[in-house]
Parts: structure tokens; C-alpha cells; sequence
């Protein structure tokens, strides 16, 4: 019976880290996951059947079952089960040396340890959790986003402490007549400190996410002021160009009028009007920061042929610094531009209501598919994933830090599949009244 629990203990466990610490969605067809739990079943009754732990049954029935539970490739479930045998093995001897440390002190009397792997898994399971809830879930980051180099000196890390505290319990086992508490305690320390160790450079790993993660945060803002800043440069280029020739313009309307060639002259002004009218700002939203913005996009958008609406002004400038509306509106135009270039009829539409108290944004854009709002838009289809991706982080980022609220939906409307996001922001005046 203890080789069936200690199996649906380091399945649990199995599933518990690739789920959460990889992200890996289990298999929508429940005739493989079923089989997936029966294999891990099956291993253990062998076991218990022949009184066996054989290493090459546990390897076995761990590959099968993570293939068969997960959707991913198979060559990489692979990899992935056979580090996570060899790293859970260690914080498993960890786990077995504390509680065997703690319970018996002074000493071993019995070399059968088989009654303590249960609770050496559970406290495993709670070093996991901690790591997934203080580390992982609380930064947002995952186990897969980790540089390789830091996998590697976590296992070698892992495996130097292993083979250290193997020689040393067995020594200790060997001679714990010669040993008081003191050396116990020592010993208990040590273990601890090695598994804080292990978190230290998890850690460690994690702030090089989050720092590689804010650089390319800053890029990205980077990248859309400088578009932004090259398209305000043609067009204030276009107009020094049309402001010195206005001389000349004038020049040749003063001959045609004293010609008395006046439909000459009607043609000649509606062709400098309509140069004119190409420097103007076609959308006028009542906030001069979010002009520029929604006008580079209107830009964008009339090269790609989607077809781009405003609806709606503002009475009062928008409650956002400089920085935080470009973060804002530039990555949810970014990517309302990028998924109307692949429908069938592109569009996009921006809808700006004005309350009392809050500010209302609504953009929506045609998709080529209907998509999931709680899987698909958070990741990146870019084949540079790790410097792509940030838009939603960011967008979720500035309208929290304004105090405001969002909500995204995939619907369909006449037919069409459209991605809508809307936001709510609280006024400038609201915030004065609270404050």
C-alpha cells in the first residue's frame, strides 16, 4: 500500500509543478488522462506486489503519465519529467533528512525509513507551494521564463548539496553513538540552509526576469515614441515645406486673378487646401496627448487599409501623465492594428464616453478569429517571445495604477469576430473630490 500512496504523492506533485510552474494545459481528451492516472496506479500495485522500488518502473510510469496527462510535445514532456524526477529527488532526500533529523535526534535505530516518505512529500509539496506563491505567482513569472543558465545551477547546485548530505547522514547513521544533539542541530541547519539556498537562486533568477522584463517594457515605449515622433517629423517637415513655397503660391493666385481666370484660380486653391488639409490632425479627441497617438494609428491604419473610427470627444484633458497614456493607448492600438491586418475586413473602432466621474475607452477590432480573453491575448504571437508580450502586462499595469478598472471579451457582431477592451478611468476632478 506505502508504494501506491508514494506514487499518487509524486504525481500529485508532477502535476502540480508542470500546471502551474510551466504553464502546460492538461489534455481536453479524458481517455488520456484517465490512462495517464491509471499507469501511475498500476506502477504502484507492482510494486507493492513485488515489495520493489525499482528505478526503472518509477521512470517509467513518471514519462508515460506526464505524456499522456499534458499537451505539449512529446520530446520535450520527455526532458521535462526526467529533470523533474532528478530535482524532486533531491528536495525529497532533503525533506526525509529533516523529518529524520527532527524525529529521531540523537540517533538512528532502524535503517527502515519506508513510514517517512509520505510526510517527506508532503513537506516537499509545501517547499514547491512556497516557491509557486512567494516567487513564481507573486512576480508573475513562470518556471519555463527561466535562463537557462540558472536551470543548470540549480541542479548542479541541487546535486552537490545531495551527494554532500548523502556522505554525511550515513557517516552520522554510522557513528550517532558518538554524537549529541548539538551535531543533530548543526546538521538541521545546514539542511536548511540549503534549501534556502536553492530559493536564493531561484531569486536570483527571477529579478534577471523582471529586469530583462522592465528593459523590454522601456524599449517598447521607446520604440512607439520614436514612431510617433518620426510621423510629428514628416508631417511639421511637410508643412516647412508648403510654408516656404506659400510665397510662390500666392504669386501665381495674384496672376491668375489679375488674368480674370477664375475657375483657374478656384482649382489652383482647392489643390493648396487639400496640401493643407494633409498636415491637420484628422481627429481632434479633446486631449492633445491623445491626439497625437490616436492620429499616428489613424496613419497606420489608412497605409493597412483598416478601416479606423473615433467616436466620442473629451470635455477635460485625460488623468494620465505622458508616459502612462502612450504605455495605455499605444500597446491597445498596437495590437488592435496587428489583429486587423489579418481579418477579413479590418477595422477598428475607438469609442470615448465622458462621465462625471469616470472616463470611458472602449476599442474594439476586427480578428480573424474568435480568440479565448483568458489564454490567447496574454501571449504573444511573435516568434520573440521573450521580448514581446509586455502589451497587456502593461495596459493592466497603467489603468491599476490610475485606480481604474478594464474588461476584455471576444464577441461576435454581424457576423464578424471582434476583440473589445474597455476601460474605465476615474476623472481628474473625481480624484480631487476623494482625495
Amino acid at each position: 500500500m506505502i508504494y501506491i500512496v508514494d506514487n499518487i504523492l509524486n504525481y500529485s506533485i508532477y502535476l502540480f509543478i508542470i500546471y502551474c510552474g510551466f504553464r502546460i494545459s492538461p489534455r481536453r481528451n479524458k481517455f488520456f488522462v484517465g490512462i495517464s492516472a491509471l499507469i501511475v496506479l498500476f506502477a504502484g500495485t507492482f510494486n507493492a506486489y513485488y515489495d520493489v522500488n525499482s528505478p526503472i518502473v518509477y521512470m517509467v510510469w513518471s514519462v508515460l503519465s506526464i505524456c499522456l496527462f499534458f499537451e505539449e510535445r512529446f520530446g520535450y514532456l520527455i526532458a521535462l519529467s526526467a529533470a523533474l524526477m532528478y530535482f524532486t529527488g533531491i528536495v525529497d532526500t532533503f525533506s526525509v533528512m529533516l523529518i529524520q533529523v527532527v524525529v529521531i535526534g540523537g540517533g538512528i535505530t532502524s535503517t527502515d525509513i519506508d513510514w517517512w516518505m509520505e510526510p517527506a512529500y508532503l513537506l516537499s509539496f509545501l517547499i514547491y507551494l512556497l516557491v509557486y506563491l512567494q516567487i513564481l505567482k507573486k512576480h508573475e513569472v513562470y518556471l519555463c521564463d527561466i535562463a537557462f543558465k540558472y536551470k543548470v545551477a540549480l541542479f548542479v547546485q541541487g546535486s552537490i548539496f545531495q551527494m554532500f548530505y548523502n556522505f554525511v547522514f550515513i557517516f552520522f547513521n554510522e557513528n550517532h553513538t558518538m554524537y549529541g544533539w548539538d551535531a543533530y542541530v548543526v546538521f538541521f541547519i545546514s539542511i536548511v540552509g540549503a534549501i534556502y539556498s536553492v530559493f536564493l537562486t531561484l531569486s536570483l533568477a527571477v529579478k534577471n526576469i523582471l529586469s530583462n522584463r522592465q528593459n523590454g517594457e522601456l524599449q517598447s515605449f521607446m520604440y512607439m515614441q520614436k514612431q510617433q515622433y518620426d510621423y510629428q517629423l514628416q508631417q511639421s517637415t511637410a508643412m516647412r515645406r508648403f510654408k516656404h513655397d506659400l510665397v510662390n503660391h500666392i504669386g501665381v493666385l495674384r496672376e491668375l486673378m489679375n488674368e480674370k481666370k477664375t475657375e483657374e484660380a478656384k482649382a489652383y486653391i482647392d489643390t493648396i487646401w487639400n496640401i493643407q488639409d494633409a498636415f491637420d490632425l484628422k481627429i481632434h479627441t479633446g486631449d492633445c496627448l491623445l491626439d497625437v497617438i490616436v492620429n499616428y494609428y489613424l496613419y497606420l491604419a489608412i497605409k493597412e487599409n483598416i478601416e479606423f473610427v473615433v467616436l466620442g470627444k473629451l470635455t477635460e484633458k485625460m488623468p494620465f501623465e505622458m508616459f502612462d497614456i502612450t504605455t495605455l493607448m499605444g500597446n491597445i492600438l498596437q495590437n488592435a492594428v496587428e489583429a486587423a491586418i489579418k481579418a477579413d475586413v479590418p477595422r477598428i473602432r475607438v469609442e470615448l464616453v465622458e462621465h462625471k466621474k469616470e472616463i470611458f475607452i472602449v476599442v474594439s477590432n476586427s480578428v480573424a478569429k474568435k480568440i479565448n480573453t483568458k489564454t490567447d491575448f496574454t501571449i504573444t504571437s511573435k516568434k520573440d517571445k521573450e521580448n514581446h508580450g509586455f502589451g497587456l502586462k502593461n495596459i493592466t499595469a497603467t489603468v491599476k495604477k490610475y485606480h481604474g478598472e478594464y474588461y476584455m471579451e471576444s464577441i461576435v457582431e454581424n457576423g464578424e469576430a471582434l476583440f473589445k477592451i474597455s476601460i474605465a478611468i476615474p476623472t481628474a476632478k473625481a480624484k480631487e473630490k476623494e482625495e
